[in-house]
């Protein structure tokens, strides 16, 4: 099965429910599979042809789908373009992708006519948002095109989306995704359309990102109402769910955090809320906790996964979510242990190892590497083989840059990033386990560790402290918190107080920056 199948189905089962719902507009299966139509022979027409790649720059909206399904039923492959990207990198993205077509949301217009001579194959632009000078018009393509479906053939091992990572440390790399990576998740996780089973999925995550994407995706599949949001800002957000009555969502940390956080959550009625899936971050064991106290009737899932996957690959579910009272203390101190450091169990179409050097398969909880392999994980990076060789053994394995343990029930349990680690005399200090201490500190809103140079010790770790409104602590009270609770040579020997910590768009910490801008002695 490949993707455009997915639209295919639902709109002949559920023609008349809604598809996508948008500012105040409604945009039924049926009607979204003729926009599709529409603007796929507009792009037959266009000149695109399989395998050429049409990029998006634009925040969420409908047209974004249209766009993502339209290429595919040309047989053409998708590059989503990280809005928040600086012009360098966006640069850099359509020379590798050689995007045929260019399509650019009102907000991005001057910008992408100012880059069509930096570009080595200029592509044709298309100016979502209107009539823009020297660009052609997305209505009217829509409109002009033919509502007949287009006849070509497509195999569920073609490139459907060529997604490009955030690139924290360096220019970002292009990760080809086949429609089977994201077909194969579908058939084994999410419930295929029903005419009788109504659903209401809230979308704020970007779909640039390969969460936001997969979240579009399952929706589709399942026959499931987006309810779709340009940007995540809490109040329009709880509005949103409230007003649609959603039943599903899919948030960042920080999504989440602002939300258990507003002070005025009580007003919304957030009763029709199931499910809330969280990922692409780290998540502080004090927001979770809060979470699943200020909703006990949802539903968590905490999934883990990254772009060269297509998404999750390990899934921490809604039972290891549940303190229901009834356990024993070891039976709750377990679950607490797994909310605070696991990521949960491979999926069942994915092998996961821990690796220690040269390859060597490491045993129960023992710190390595973690591995995976499976049908979903990408064949290689886009046009770089050097790339691909560093990142995929013969033998399909993905080195995933992540490093941590797998416990006897095989959980996955997170240590970090390979190039986060902090090495103090010969001990290796895993960022997120003292950022999870940090974070419990009562005074604390959002923490991060660093490791800067130290003559004796190779490396000390530093702690990036953000207080919360109003509080004010000493650098000496934030590491007597920390020496209170973790081994000595984990804790923090200096603190920084900062207003803010750098972000990418899906809510991970850039460390890079912050050793930049803290990480000198």
């Amino acid at each position: 099965m490949n993707t455009i199948d997915i639209l295919s189905i639902a709109s002949a089962i559920c023609p008349d429910r809604a598809a996508i719902v948008f500012e105040g507009k409604r945009l039924s299966f049926a009607q979204l599979a003729d926009r599709v139509n529409r603007l796929a022979n507009a792009l037959l027409e266009s000149g695109v042809e399989k395998g050429d790649r049409v990029a998006i720059l634009q925040v969420n909206c409908p047209e974004f789908v249209e766009i993502y399904f339209a290429t595919a039923k040309v047989g053409g492959i998708c590059v989503p373009l990280n809005f928040r990207a600086k012009q360098e990198e966006l640069t850099h993205t359509l020379n590798s992708s050689e995007a045929k077509i260019l399509c650019a949301g009102g907000r991005y217009t001057g910008l992408v006519t100012d880059m069509q001579a930096t570009l080595t194959t200029p592509p044709r632009l298309v100016a979502m948002d209107g009539t823009v000078s020297g660009m052609e018009n997305y209505a009217e393509l829509v409109a002009d095109g033919s509502s007949d479906e287009p006849s070509v053939a497509i195999d569920d091992d073609d490139v459907t989306i060529l997604m490009y990572t955030a690139g924290t440390t360096g220019l970002p790399k292009g990760v080809p995704l086949r429609h089977s990576a994201f077909s194969v998740y579908l058939l084994g996780n999410v419930t295929p359309v029903d005419l009788d089973m109504e659903e209401t999925n809230i979308l704020s995550v970007p779909l640039y990102h390969v969460a936001g994407i997969q979240a579009m995706i399952a929706a589709v599949y399942g026959g499931r109402t987006i309810a779709l949001m340009r940007q995540f800002e809490a109040d329009e957000w709880l509005d949103t769910v409230e007003r649609e009555k959603a039943h599903r969502a899919m948030l960042v940390p920080t999504m989440l955090k602002r939300i258990v956080d507003h002070p005025d959550l009580a007003k919304w009625d957030l009763s029709s809320l199931q499910v809330i899936t969280y990922g692409a971050a780290s998540m502080p064991f004090e927001v979770i906790k809060k979470a699943i106290e200020t909703f006990p009737d949802v539903m968590f899932i905490n999934a883990f996964g990254q772009t060269e996957t297509a998404s999750t690959i390990t899934m921490l579910g809604p039972e290891d979510h549940k303190l229901s009272g009834d356990e024993t203390e070891e039976e709750r101190d377990k679950k607490l242990n797994r909310l605070a450091h696991s990521i949960g169990r491979p999926m069942a179409d994915i092998e996961i190892q821990i690796w220690g050097e040269g390859g060597r398969r490491l045993p129960v909880r023992e710190v390595g590497e973690i591995m995976a392999r499976g049908a979903r994980v990408m064949s290689g990076y886009w046009k770089d083989a050097e790339k691909t060789a560093k990142a995929l053994t013969e033998d399909g394995w993905l080195h995933t840059n992540d490093t941590g343990y797998m416990d006897e029930d095989g959980y996955i349990f997170l240590s970090g990033r390979s190039d986060d680690m902090i090495i103090r005399g010969g001990e290796n200090i895993s960022p997120e386990e003292v950022e999870n201490v940090l974070h419990a500190h009562p005074k604390v809103s959002d923490a991060s560790l660093i490791g800067v140079p130290d003559p004796e010790w190779g490396q000390d770790p530093r702690a990036i402290v953000v207080l919360k409104d109003g509080q004010t602590a000493t650098e000496g009270e934030i590491i007597d918190f920390c020496r209170e609770r973790m081994a000595g040579f984990k804790r923090p020997r200096s603190v920084v107080f900062v207003d803010d910590l750098p972000r990418t768009s899906t809510g991970k910490v850039q460390r890079k920056v912050l050793r930049d801008l803290y990480g000198a002695p």
